[in-house]
Parts: C-alpha cells; structure tokens; sequence
C-alpha cells in the first residue's frame, strides 16, 4: 500500500494534470470560436457566389455564345472530380474519409463506362489518390 507522501504527490499531480487540461481546453474553445465566427462571416460571401455560378449557369442554357464549361459539350463521358483534402495531418478521419469518397466516386463512373480525371488539392490527398 502506498504511503501518505506517495498519495499526496499523486493528488497534487492530478490537480496539476487537471489544470493543465482545463487551460487547453479553454483555448481550444477560444479558437473554435474564432473559426466558427470567421465562417460565419464568410457565409454571405458563399451565398452571393452561388447566385452568381447559378445566374450564369441559367443564363447559358440554350445560348449558342455561352462558355463551353458553363453550357456543357452535351457530352457527359469525361468528369473531373476535384478532391480537397488538408496539407498537414491531425484532422482526425477527415483526409482518409475524402480520399475513399472519390474512390468510390471514382469507381462507380469507372463502371457506368465514364472517363474520370482527378485533380487533387493538398497534400495529404495528393499522396494517397
């Protein structure tokens, strides 16, 4: 059985474990925070380009001037699939997750009979596809 010297130092290095966890965990909720408020703030940009693609998008239909990537070629053989994955590790699954997606994104075209190109962002996907 261990002595009282022994069970004192063991509960001062569990409070001092205890404030240490409770300090990361604070920053970790400051820069969530941050992140999400960045997000959100970004939201009314992201609105505002999808209505744009989309007005462009409908006001290619059917016009003979209209951009080949926006009113298509009325060929749908060849797809490019874009994979963003993160440069660094320590995301979790993220990386992996996004990688066996277009796999199997990749694998379904492949056996509808389709051409697929990837082009991949970062470097985490780059080296896995």
């Amino acid at each position: 059985m261990p002595s009282l010297k022994d069970l004192k130092n063991r509960i001062g290095s569990v409070k001092s474990t205890r404030k240490i966890t409770k300090a990361m965990q604070m920053v970790a909720a400051a820069k969530l925070r941050r992140a999400q408020d960045a997000a959100e703030a970004a939201r009314p940009y992201a609105d505002k380009m999808a209505d744009v693609v989309n007005g462009l998008a409908a006001a290619a239909q059917g016009s003979d001037t209209a951009p080949k990537l926006l009113a298509g070629t009325g060929s749908e053989q060849t797809h490019l699939l874009v994979v963003m994955t993160a440069e660094r590790g320590l995301c979790g699954g993220f990386n992996s997750s996004i990688v066996k997606i277009a796999r199997q994104r990749a694998q379904k075209l492949l056996a509808e009979g389709k051409t697929v190109k990837i082009m991949t962002v970062g470097r985490k996907g780059r080296e896995q596809l």
